[in-house]
């Protein structure tokens, strides 16, 4: 490994909320997705995901926050990531977020005030209201690679997918 002044991106949260649903109306709800791929694998399927209930294997990734509905005040999902400490097996983390589709095909147009940030610090190193891809199901929004020096690089990868929660963990590694 060479060594290089730029320290590269090492911790990231990622917060979600939305407006809950119209009284009488099934709720909304939104996940947060990382899939994580090694070097053996950089774009077949994730070594491993972290979405609702889970967690990465070594901590190193953790959603800390989860909403089912929207209610609430601040970010209804959080996710942190310390890439800075994530095994050197992995080249690459996409990071996304998905409608669950339990009551019915929802889009991000059918959700009232989605919007995701992603903060290193208090740098906001993108952010979206999911308006570019309103017909979607689902949508990357970050892609995370390890470069030569072994430091994480950060890409904004906003892109829809017309996919349910499962079809989507398998195709986000496609950007």
């Amino acid at each position: 490994m060479s060594s290089s002044l730029n320290r590269g991106v090492e911790k990231v949260e990622v917060t979600l909320k939305w407006d809950p649903s119209p009284l009488g109306r099934p709720p909304h709800d939104l996940d947060i997705v990382a899939a994580t791929y090694t070097s053996d694998a950089p774009g077949d399927r994730p070594s491993y995901l972290v979405h609702f209930d889970s967690r990465s294997p070594d901590g190193t990734i953790i959603l800390e926050r989860q909403s089912r509905t929207g209610q609430g005040f601040g970010s209804d999902e959080v996710m942190t990531l310390e890439l800075d400490r994530l095994g050197s097996d992995y080249v690459r983390v996409i990071v996304g977020v998905v409608i669950q589709q339990r009551e019915g095909r929802r889009t991000f147009a059918d959700i009232s005030g989605p919007a995701v940030r992603l903060l290193e610090g208090l740098a906001e190193l993108t952010s979206s209201d999911f308006t570019a891809v309103a017909d979607a199901t689902a949508a990357t929004i970050a892609e995370f690679t390890r470069n030569e020096s072994g430091t994480w690089d950060f890409r904004p990868a906003l892109r829809g997918f017309d996919a349910d929660p499962q079809e989507f963990t398998q195709q986000m590694g496609g950007v």
